[in-house]
């Protein structure tokens, strides 16, 4: 089939969404598809234009059997709620030339990821042009993310926000998202539940495993074997709630066994030095590339996931997979009844949001208990590879995109059901036209 995905962030982008949706369109290349991507240069999470990229000219490029199409974008230095606005406006207006372009093309299906939910017009009225099955694959909900973390604030701009939201969601054929709960919340939004999936969020367990020696960085930081390691690794933003860790940090000054490890980046960085500033017991990190990922987290004895309350089932921490896998022990901070806590609470330690005195007792307990440790690593790792595949994701998509495209050939009278191998599917065999168009012609 021919996919089109559409969002802002990609590889090489190395946390959050763009790690997932560039995973994504490789392993559907992989099971061969024709992928292709619509998306802005990088610049997450350090909110600049990574190197080898501009952020005032369209760009082209293949990367791992995708062709990926970039468009211009606005990068604040220092986004704020208005900022952040304006930043995902000017890519959902300088992508439109790009969905236009592939017209010709005419996918099977447009998949737009969320955020951004400014892009959602666009990419409705491809697939209508175009007669393909329009999906949204939910990560954040950032509408409400934006006025409950109180990054915008007027009463009458969330109710216009929340019904445009709710007029763009209904016109899906099919809104997924990653977790049980955040799926659901389709439904509050008036999308009808038969159109709703779950696609959960994965990790490469071949890539990311627990390592039966020391981790390199224990070295490299210079860290004594009988000291503890707190690990954060990630974004650095409004949602994540790091300062409360920051704060436990300095509530366990006084403990010589313990080290906090902060690595990765994002808005909230700057503040988050200035609050550890002073403190001998907290190491920073940039982000690491993917090819040290394995190495990073097994520097940890105990991982923190550290996660605003009001956040709540707004968002669903993409680094814990990777926690996961890593067969070290974990704390998070979330609400009984929320996604994170079904998550973690079984296979980890969970204490409640905003709470520093709950946090330090957590890290004390287990920093002092080897054998809990290795328990619940045990336990995270083994639900890593029972639960967290990414071909289950992946084929799961594959199966109810394939039930869209029989309706539609229902509706015509057809009944072939499209095939998901390296050979074209039926509708894609039906599709093609002889001779291929001007742009299928064109040289790249």
């Amino acid at each position: 089939m021919k996919i089109l995905i559409y969002g802002i962030n990609y590889a090489p982008e190395l946390t959050g969404v763009g790690k997932y949706t560039a995973e994504m369109a490789v392993l559907l290349a992989s099971r061969g598809h024709e992928v292709r991507v619509v998306c802005a240069p990088p610049y997450y999470p350090e909110w600049r234009i990574g190197e080898g990229y501009v952020s005032w000219r369209y760009q082209h490029e293949t990367r791992d059997g995708v062709a990926i199409w970039r468009a211009p974008l606005w990068v604040p230095a220092r986004p704020s709620g208005l900022k952040r606005m304006l930043h995902l406006a000017t890519f959902a207006a300088t992508s439109l030339p790009l969905l236009v372009r592939h017209v010709l093309w005419r996918p099977h299906a447009v998949m737009l990821i969320a955020p951004t939910l400014m892009c959602a017009p666009g990419s409705l009225m491809l697939a209508r042009i175009t007669r393909a099955r329009a999906w949204l694959h939910i990560q954040d909900y950032e509408v409400d993310a934006a006025f409950d973390l109180g990054l915008l604030k007027s009463s009458f701009a969330a109710r216009t926000a929340r019904w445009v939201e709710s007029a763009l969601l209904r016109r899906f054929d099919a809104v997924s998202s990653i977790t049980r709960q955040m799926s659901a919340r389709a439904t509050t939004k008036g999308v009808d539940a038969s159109r709703v999936v779950c696609l959960p969020n994965w990790v490469d367990v071949s890539t990311i495993f627990p390592l039966a020696r020391p981790s390199e960085f224990r070295r490299l930081l210079g860290i004594p074997a009988e000291q503890k390691v707190i690990l954060y690794s990630g974004n650095m933003g409004a949602k994540q709630g790091i300062e409360t860790l920051a704060d436990a940090a300095v509530a366990l000054a006084a403990r010589t066994d313990l080290t906090f490890v902060f690595c990765g980046s994002g808005a909230a960085k700057e503040s988050l030095v200035e609050r550890c500033s002073g403190l001998t017991n907290c190491v920073f990190l940039p982000l690491q590339p993917v090819d040290r990922l394995n190495e990073l987290l097994n520097l940890a004895d105990i991982h923190v996931l550290p996660q605003r309350g009001d956040a709540a089932d707004l968002v669903m921490p993409s680094k814990l997979t990777g926690m996961f896998a890593s067969g070290r022990a974990t704390v998070a901070m979330a609400r009984r009844g929320t996604a994170l806590y079904e998550a973690v609470a079984p296979r980890g330690v969970v204490v409640p949001p905003d709470n520093v005195k709950a946090l330090a007792a957590a890290i004390t307990v287990l920093a002092s208990d080897a054998e809990r440790r290795t328990a619940l690593g045990k336990a995270a790792r083994n639900y890593a590879e029972r639960a967290l595949s990414p071909e289950s994701t992946i084929r799961a998509f594959e199966e109810r995109l394939a039930m869209l495209l029989l309706e539609v050939d229902g509706k015509r009278g057809k009944g072939e059901a499209p095939s998901f191998g390296a050979r074209p599917s039926g509708v894609a065999a039906r599709r093609r036209r002889k001779p291929a168009t001007a742009e299928e012609a064109a040289p790249d």
